[in-house]
């Protein structure tokens, strides 16, 4: 099964690797926003195409939307083995605001490179992501994934609700706007409910009395809520789809 693009997915399981595949020492690797590392921008294509295959130009077009104000792209960088070379990408993930929740953060398009899975990357991924989120002041991330739930949970997330990621275009809008999502709405004017009283006609001089209004319908029955403390979704099963009708599962940590 291929995910969509945008789903926070993460391959864990390695295939075989030759012996002479040596992977880069865990210390080594740093994070750092694509924005900051244009000269990267084809590499982190391609190693988000090896998962889920797009257009190249569109992909190079959602990379080269990352900015501080957010979305905001992350590049897990490991240093090239032979001086004088760019460093290499091993990871990817993307951070996006929250709709109504201004500490929170949607995590996605969580990748790592095919040839060093399984290695501890992933977590090293994540790790950086949250530290990153932190020291920005942002206090909870959310995801979602198709079959990685134990992997996540072994990490801390928790299953939790679905929220809104906010995607912009303009660079010049994302404050103001995001000033706008978090602010309260303005109360408004209660409305006023039509009068469902049945008021005396006025004595007709001539003619017929006209015949009394029908009853009111008696009001509907409302189901009662359901019992509080019971979640959609377990680990076993969840009552979410993605646009292709496959289950995933949403999760949460406070960081």
């Amino acid at each position: 099964m291929t995910p969509l693009p945008g789903l926070t997915e993460l391959t864990v399981d390695p295939p075989h690797q030759p012996e002479e595949t040596r992977a880069p020492g865990l210390a080594a690797l740093t994070l750092e926003p694509v924005h900051c590392r244009p000269e990267l921008l084809d590499a982190c294509a391609d190693l988000i195409n090896e998962q889920w295959p797009r257009s190249r130009a569109s992909r190079l077009h959602s990379l080269g939307q990352s900015s501080d104000n957010f979305p905001l792209c992350l590049m897990l960088l490991s240093p090239h083995p032979t001086p004088g070379h760019p460093p290499i990408v091993v990871g990817h993930a993307r951070l996006s605001r929250v709709l109504d929740r201004p500490q929170s953060l949607l995590v996605e398009t969580v990748v790592v490179a095919r040839a060093l899975r399984g290695r501890g990357f992933g977590r090293r991924l994540m790790e950086g992501l949250e530290a990153f989120a932190r020291a920005r002041g942002f206090r909870r991330l959310h995801l979602t994934t198709h079959d990685q739930l134990h992997f996540y949970a072994h990490l801390g997330y928790q299953l939790g609700e679905p929220v809104q990621g906010l995607v912009f275009t303009s660079r010049r809008l994302p404050a103001a706007l995001l000033s706008a999502f978090s602010r309260a709405p303005c109360p408004r004017p209660p409305c006023t409910a039509p009068s469902l009283a049945v008021h005396a006609a006025p004595k007709a001089s001539k003619g017929p009395s006209l015949p009394p209004p029908p009853p009111l319908p008696e009001p509907l029955a409302t189901s009662p809520p359901p019992p509080p403390g019971l979640s959609p979704q377990s680990l076993l099963e969840t009552g979410y789809h993605d646009l292709r009708g496959d289950p995933i599962f949403w999760m949460e940590k406070d960081i």
